[in-house]
């Protein structure tokens, strides 16, 4: 039976409000489950508008019901009654998706005889007790103008009304408040939506789980170019837009792009049942299989999704930034401003206004080399590139293939000062993949490996960003002395040392064969290439052996350095590290980390000029030595340098500095008390203690397993005092301290035991070698990721009077990579695999 049937024999039969929307629940519920099919059918747009459609059923059934409730068989005209219902927002643009909020505005006029404030409140509780998700405003007539200017969502919402039922002559008022509202201060109107725009795209930027409606190269961005349209010419749809402002070619794409959006936002609501607009990782696989997409040979379905998605907000991006641009410049380019571009023309219709090179709209297009040798021209000047120009430059005229002409001016912007700005630019414009050609294979490639924020296009142009804009005067240094053809095929490396991704095989090597190919298409020299080979290779090397590796092995250190041939060529893959590590993600290069990679750099440096391989006991000899010239060390009384001198582990004096040394050896002989300690909380927590009695560290590191523990350092000094350092990833609240410093004070109490559940872990991965070197052996441990992992092993260690020297943690993709160098006992050895039991 229809619903409107059934909810007629109700009315006879004298049912409650409440029967009556306890039916249309079940209706729409019944609806709501059916709308996978419906997808399946009708996608995209289509989808949203017939979706709206049925919700406007819906509520024209409960304002019918609401009237009759009211009226009985005294039914006045609608047009008499003064009300009308307005849809608002996305349900007024007709893209209302499966989730979203039902904005629904109720316009009203006080006439006497019309009881109209429990006619609102029925259609509204009716609705609410039929389970819709109502975003509701009640305005009279007279109020909406003042309502808009309370808040921009408010007026640009009411700028996108469509009526739904009611009174056509209320809805006709109401459409002259809107016009009112659309055509005063349209200027601040506007500002202000740019302003909202702009710091809308601050706080959802550019991402591989994007947010679908809100991000860069969102719906919103779609919605903001149609309210200044709007507001300039009363426009209905942005296809009005043609041809006075995009041509039907940009708007197809335009549009492609959109509907692709609409698809995925759609199959995002279905797929997590609730209103989520942020594709995130978890939700890939089914939005894909949702939106039928197939795995492929080299790309899986979750990755051909991830790259359509980010492809389309891209187009959006850049599409709505140039109309923007075409749309306000008549408002806010004064006759001053147009003076001052044509005193600083740099070439017909580009000028530079502010730093910013901008250009003409009506600029007849260019070829590809004309291009090229204006960016030379900008390669060694402080600018920026304004949408105008990026638009100009999109629009250029290129053969297929690359001319010898257009690599040799490809080559020269290798040496500019500037890189990164000319290759974003080039970017935007959608011409990096023509200048580059296996570039095509990186573009919108996303990096699901647990490490990397952002897809290998964008991490590509970081690194050359990092790599132009370094932060440690060391590595800068460095770069300096590079010669120029040096600097310039360094850039190429920044640039290039992903290029092998979405490929079959290893992307280092694959990498590294593009590279060689590239760069001799460049013309340059053929030591620069083969250096260049190695760094590609390698590139991952040296953060992966700082991270997992103990850095003080002579071992570890000769396999490194052994890879690759030359100090130059450590030199410039600490150079690339440190921008690859910056352009994954903030805080993946730590001070922490700038700390350990400038320390292996050293070590390796070092090792370059021996000519044999230094041990253990040569080393400890030779930092000897230094102290014994030091003038710090022999300002010590001779006691204490004896106690120093006579420190047994060979760790200890390898690992740290003179000053480090004499700095804790002078803490030591100071502390008489139980213990002293010091907390350092700057680019993250360091924790620092000396103790004369037993220390609990299972108990105190159980405490902190909500903090990432990366470092920890344990010498035995002398006078049975111990020294710890401990290391965390991140910063605490400055609060926190004071907690931290409680929970040592209790952490000397040897019978307080943390709640630590023994961490699960298998056989194979853990692993303990005694023949590691003569003082140390070594532990490893590969396995999942678990809360209070290392504070157990601690305790157990305790337990077996077992001495750890120094330990390194790692936690990459939900699974941590632990290596742990104990001091060789006659008891560890002999019991290796006991030992190992206790852990598994």
């Amino acid at each position: 039976m229809d619903l409107n049937d059934q909810i007629e024999d109700l009315i006879e039969q004298g049912s409650s409000d409440f029967e009556i929307s306890k039916l249309i629940k079940g209706h729409i519920k019944h609806y709501l489950a059916s709308l996978n099919d419906i997808f399946v059918e009708n996608q995209g747009k289509d989808f949203l508008v017939k979706h709206t459609k049925n919700i406007d059923n819906f509520i024209l059934l409960l304002y019918k019901y609401t009237l009759r409730k009211h009226f009985g068989n005294y039914m006045p005209f609608q047009n008499a009654i003064p009300i009308a219902l307005v849809a608002m927002g996305s349900y007024g643009r007709e893209e209302l998706c499966v989730y979203s909020d039902i904005d629904l505005m109720i316009v009203y006029k006080e006439i006497s005889g019309y009881n109209i404030e429990p006619i609102i409140k029925s259609v509204l509780h009716l609705a609410w007790d039929a389970g819709m998700k109502l975003g509701h405003r009640v305005h009279k007539i007279e109020e909406l103008f003042d309502a808009s200017n309370k808040d921009l969502t408010i007026k640009t919402a009411m700028m996108e009304s469509r009526f739904l039922c009611g009174s056509k002559i209320l809805w006709i008022e109401a459409e002259r408040s809107f016009a009112r509202i659309r055509k005063t201060e349209p200027k601040k109107t506007i500002e202000e939506i740019l302003q909202a725009t702009q710091k809308r795209r601050s706080v959802f930027p550019f991402s591989m789980e994007p947010n679908i409606k809100e991000g860069v190269g969102g719906l919103r961005d779609a919605h903001a170019i149609y309210w200044i349209a709007k507001i300039l010419f009363g426009i209905s749809r942005l296809r009005d837009l043609i041809p006075t402002v995009i041509s039907e070619e940009e708007f197809r794409e335009f549009r492609s792009a959109l509907e692709f959006l609409y698809r995925v936002r759609s199959a995002l609501h279905l797929s997590a049942k609730k209103k989520q607009d942020v594709l995130n990782l978890e939700y890939i696989p089914d939005v894909a299989k949702i939106l039928g997409f197939k795995n492929k040979a080299l790309k899986n379905a979750q990755l051909q999704l991830s790259e359509k998605t980010l492809f389309c907000m891209h187009t959006i991006d850049i599409t709505c930034r140039v109309f923007a641009k075409k749309l306000v410049a008549p408002i806010f380019f004064s006759l001053e401003s147009i003076k001052i571009l044509r005193q600083n023309r740099c070439f017909e219709g580009v000028y530079m206004y502010e730093n910013n090179v901008v250009a003409s709209f009506k600029k007849p297009p260019l070829t590809l080399s004309k291009i090229l040798e204006q960016l030379q021209i900008f390669g060694d000047k402080d600018v920026n590139f304004d949408i105008s120009y990026v638009n100009y430059v999109k629009n250029c005229t290129y053969l297929p293939h690359n001319s010898k002409k257009i690599y040799r001016q490809i080559r020269g912007l290798f040496f500019a000062q500037r890189l990164y700005p000319i290759f974003s630019l080039l970017y935007d414009a959608s011409l990096l993949s023509q200048l580059i050609k296996p570039f095509k294979r990186a573009l919108n490639l996303a990096q699901f490996d647990g490490y990397h924020r952002y897809p290998v296009d964008i991490h590509s142009l970081h690194t050359l960003y990092h790599l132009e804009n370094i932060n440690d005067t060391f590595i800068t240094s460095l770069y300096e002395d590079l010669c120029p053809e040096g600097k310039a095929v360094m850039k190429l490396i920044a640039f290039t040392h992903d290029i092998g991704k979405g490929r079959n095989g290893d992307h280092s090597e694959i990498g590294a064969k593009i590279f060689k190919a590239y760069a001799t298409k460049l013309g340059f020299a053929q030591e620069a290439i083969a250096a260049g080979v190695v760094l590609i290779k390698n590139h991952t090397l040296m953060s992966n052996t700082v991270s997992r590796e103990d850095i003080y092995s002579e071992k570890v250190v000769f396999a490194f350095i052994s890879k690759l041939q030359s100090p130059q060529t450590l030199k410039m893959l600490y150079i690339l590290t440190y921008a690859d590590m910056n352009a994954v993600a903030q805080n993946i290069y730590s001070g922490f980390s700038a700390r350990l990679l400038r320390e292996f750099y050293e070590f390796c440096l070092d090792s370059f000029e021996k000519d044999e391989l230094i041990d253990e006991t040569s080393k400890r000899i030779k930092k000897e030595n230094i102290l014994r010239k030091n003038s710090e060390f022999l300002a010590l009384p001779s006691t204490l340098q004896k106690k120093t001198l006579s420190i047994k582990s060979n760790f200890f004096f390898i690992k740290q500095k003179p000053h480090e040394i004499i700095a804790i050896v002078q803490s030591a002989e100071k502390t008489e008390k139980e213990y002293s300690f010091s907390i350092k909380n700057d680019s993250h927590l360091s924790i620092t203690i000396v103790r004369t009695k037993a220390f609990n560290i299972g108990y105190f590191l159980g405490k902190l397993t909500f903090l990432d523990l990366v470092n920890m350092e344990i010498y035995k000094l002398f006078d049975e005092k111990k020294y710890f350092q401990i290391d965390f990833q991140e910063k605490v609240e400055d609060g926190s301290c004071a907690y931290i410093e409680e929970l040592l004070s209790k952490s000397f109490d040897m019978k307080k035991k943390a709640q630590i559940a023994k961490p699960t872990i298998l056989k194979n991965e853990i692993s303990l070698e005694c023949n590691h070197s003569k003082s140390y052996a070594m532990m490893r441990i590969n396995t999942k990721n678990q809360k209070g992992l290392m504070a157990y092993m601690m305790s157990v260690f305790d337990e077996q009077n077992i001495d750890i020297a120094m330990a390194k943690i790692q936690t990459i993709k939900n699974r941590t990579r632990n290596l742990l160098l104990i001091e060789k006992t006659i008891n560890l050895c002999d019991n290796k695999e006991e030992i190992l039991h206790l852990f598994i």
